[in-house]
């Protein structure tokens, strides 16, 4: 379905921005939602994660070529949605069982420890494995970025 151009800027600012979470680390919805501008919106930076195009190879043939370019900039190999869980430091549930799995083994495989919680959920501890920027690396100007995890400034996303 095609987007408007208001819903595609902010899904590639969104996909941008999870293009630049460093591996081993993870953040929340919130804060990717809150470096783009739009801290109002974690609920959608979810969404543009589960509408994340699949590879380039596994795309149509027959789709545009400007959709066709646009998968190959950003798609399941190229933006790194398993390094985006939510503000209590769960991997998300899914609609399909194995999903919050997969993003565990995904983020396993980066050497990131998830563990079980006491009600199943898969969590991960912000405090080990956090990145919460004051902003991007893409707009810092090769300054330092503070990458701890300051959970007064955090509650909310």
């Amino acid at each position: 379905m095609p987007r408007t151009p208001e819903a595609q800027s902010f899904f590639h600012a969104v996909y941008s921005a999870v293009q630049q979470i460093p591996p081993g680390k993870v953040t929340s919805y919130g804060h990717i939602a809150k470096l783009i501008g739009t801290p109002q919106r974690p609920r959608q930076v979810g969404v543009c994660l589960k509408h994340l195009p699949p590879s380039p190879t596994q795309t149509n043939s027959e789709e545009h070529a400007d959709q066709q370019e646009y998968a190959s900039r950003f798609n399941h190999d190229t933006v790194p949605w398993q390094r985006v869980i939510n503000a209590k430091g769960v991997i998300s549930p899914r609609s399909q069982p194995s999903g919050a799995l997969n993003q565990a083994a995904a983020l396993e495989l980066e050497g990131v420890t998830v563990t079980t919680g006491a009600l199943g959920e898969l969590m991960v501890d912000f405090a080990a494995y956090g990145w919460f920027p004051a902003s991007l690396p893409s707009d810092v100007d090769g300054g330092d970025i503070d990458e701890d995890f300051d959970s007064q400034n955090e509650d909310d996303t």
